[in-house]
């Protein structure tokens, strides 16, 4: 949501060696066995903070590999090897000289799974997800408030998408990962993940919601966290993700991207049977800065967000999911159809669409008015979401 990411450094207690930072264009892809909890993490830029949970807080990587600096609580960390320093980013995320370094971070399956298996779900848990409309409740951990985040879903959506499309060890992807409600279920599952977000301050979000608390365990009680696992958040541009991840890494991408333009105009509230809210004339848009998916019409969204998931294609091992959460939105009483015109550019870009879900929103929205009555009946976007399920084919 807004285009990159929530971001940290650290894990379980992992020192950062030069055997850590991987280099992009001479390092070759990370080898099973070789990561994991015990794995380093580097930033990617200057100022880009990376966050793991179990971190009170991160401290970002301030100039050259090869200085000795500390994390959240406080342990010396190591940033070995003798590249060059880190440089900030040049218009529109280019790196100009900057070296692009990998993240590293575990990605091979920890289950005893057959080989086969899409995922760790029993018979009767994947009947649940056969059903084409899903429907979920917030928990007390969920982002509700639109002051802190304008656009967000629920851990239980997030947690059915991980569970029923990855096995536990597996990486999963959010290349908008905004208020980090992927990286939260991610952990819940003993997924590893790593999310990008444009803003700061989703950021330091992700941080807080990491930080503050353990993982949810059967019956919604705390559960220790896979000791093998991590979840970083990073603060960086989305279009360049495929420069810091190994490629064929990747198990699932799931997110909930920008909407184009859809949060950028002053609310009206047409929907609510309330309009006079401190939401009324609002704009809701995370931010006007230009790489931000969301300060875009349609077409110019669409083609940005194809060149983003081509470069993210590669990432995908084949035949692992990519999950995409979408509304449709009404414009000058014309209905913008952003599901239609995705599935068509990825389908250009190289995926395959393998199923589309109806996320039914009618338990969580609350106070709806009556609309178009008595003479233009248009559906309630605000009841309902599809869910974009594509793969990369074999």
């Amino acid at each position: 949501m807004g285009v990159g990411a929530d971001g940290a450094l650290g894990g379980s207690g992992a020192n950062l060696s030069a055997d850590d930072v991987g280099r992009g264009g001479d390092s070759a892809a990370p080898q099973a066995g070789q990561l994991g909890a015990s794995a380093g993490v580097v930033a990617p830029q200057v100022g880009q903070r990376l966050v793991s949970s179990g971190m009170a807080r991160s401290t970002p990587l301030r100039s050259a590999v090869g200085r000795s600096m500390t994390d959240g609580r406080g342990r010396s960390v190591e940033v070995g090897g003798a590249a060059p320093a880190l440089t900030p980013p040049g218009p529109r995320g280019t790196h100009g000289d900057v070296t692009p370094q990998l993240l590293h971070i575990g990605h091979q399956r920890t289950c005893d799974c057959p080989p086969p298996h899409l995922n760790c779900l029993t018979a009767k848990e994947w009947l649940k997800c056969q059903l084409g409309v899903w429907r979920f409740a917030y928990e007390g951990r969920d982002v509700r408030d639109k002051n802190v985040h304008p656009a967000t879903f629920p851990i239980a959506l997030s947690r059915r998408v991980i569970e029923l499309f990855t096995h536990r060890g597996e990486l999963v992807l959010d290349p908008f990962v905004g208020s980090g409600t992927t990286l939260v279920a991610a952990r819940d599952c003993d997924r590893n993940a790593v999310g990008f977000d444009l803003r700061q301050q989703y950021v330091e979000l992700c941080e807080e919601r990491l930080a503050e608390g353990e993982k949810a365990g059967p019956g919604g009680g705390a559960a220790p966290a896979a000791p093998d696992t991590r979840q970083l958040a990073v603060h960086a541009d989305a279009r360049d993700i495929a420069e810091h991840l190994a490629p064929e890494t990747v198990s699932l991408i799931w997110t909930s991207p920008p909407y184009a333009n859809l949060l950028n105009r002053a609310r009206k509230n047409k929907s609510r049977r309330q309009r006079d809210t401190e939401q009324l004339g609002r704009v809701e848009q995370y931010s006007q800065d230009p790489l931000d998916l969301g300060t875009l019409p349609l077409d110019d969204y669409t083609a940005e967000m194809g060149a983003i998931f081509a470069g993210l294609l590669s990432l995908l091992r084949p035949r692992a999911h990519c999950v995409v959460n979408v509304p449709d939105m009404w414009w000058e009483d014309q209905r913008i159809t952003i599901h239609v015109a995705l599935i068509e550019e990825l389908r250009r870009r190289g995926y395959e669409l393998r199923n589309v879900i109806v996320w039914d929103r009618t338990n969580v929205v609350n106070r709806v008015g009556i609309f178009g009555w008595p003479s233009n009946y248009i559906t309630m976007g605000v009841t309902f979401e599809y869910l974009l399920d594509f793969w990369r084919p074999a």
